[in-house]
């Protein structure tokens, strides 16, 4: 299915949707994105409610506003991979899946406001600047160990100090879309390592992030943890 029709399509199911279900979404729109689940081969993201926090108020109080996205590339990737694959009936199923997130959004202030937290400092550590060590662990869940802030995904790995120790100028595996990757690791590390993964396929639509912490003691509770960042070219393992 080419985009347009898809698009087409959208537009005409969103139109089916009871008024009540779309109270504070702020726009469904179609995306080209390609969006591969972190852990999972041959398995895509179709679609993401995504929070904006608090709009002007309705009846019973503040409206949280939300966008929903569907993401054509994905939809494409997927027909590519399944000579059945029904547009019509995932792209319905992921619209009114995507609309429940929504509306359990507006149900959830505290973890949308830890969200818009996570958000916030994503972007700082974009800019590198600084930022909460552990903030993306108030990302989207996704997978075991696994969360997502916005497009981008981290991968938490929490590491004994013993094994800490050793893990400087060392190889570490992980995990991504099915397939095992190794990256090398710089020879010092620091308490957390935001380390940007390149080169594992298929690419993400944001940002591939290892986060390696060593897992902290009694002594951490009066000292500010060390954070810096980096990258590193992934290869296949095995």
């Amino acid at each position: 299915m080419r985009r347009g029709d898809f698009e087409a399509m959208v537009r005409a199911m969103t139109a089916e949707v009871p008024a009540e279900f779309l109270n504070g979404v702020v726009s469904i729109d179609v995306t080209g994105k390609a969006v591969p689940h972190p852990v999972r081969a041959d398995v895509y993201t179709l679609g993401e409610c995504i929070p904006h926090g608090f709009g002007g108020p309705d009846d019973e109080g503040p409206t949280i506003r939300s966008s929903v996205e569907l993401h054509y590339g994905s939809f494409a990737a997927l027909a590519s991979l399944q000579a059945s694959f029904d547009w019509r009936h995932e792209a319905w199923e992921t619209l009114t899946h995507e609309l429940r997130h929504h509306l359990e959004w507006r149900a959830r202030v505290p973890a949308l406001e830890a969200l818009d937290e996570a958000v916030e400092a994503n972007y700082a550590r974009l800019d590198g600047e600084a930022f909460p060590p552990l903030f993306h662990l108030h990302g989207e869940p996704v997978a075991d160990g696994v969360t997502k802030v916005e497009d981008d995904v981290f991968i938490d790995v929490v590491l004994p100090a013993g094994e800490w120790k050793k893990a400087g100028g060392m190889e570490r595996g992980f995990v991504w879309h099915g397939r095992r990757w190794r990256v090398r690791l710089p020879d010092r590390l620091p308490d957390v390592l935001f380390l940007t993964v390149l080169g594992a396929t298929p690419e993400p639509a944001g940002d591939l992030v290892l986060v390696l912490r060593r897992r902290p003691g009694a002594r951490d509770i009066m000292r500010r943890a060390v954070v810096t960042q980096g990258e590193a070219s992934a290869t296949p393992a095995g």
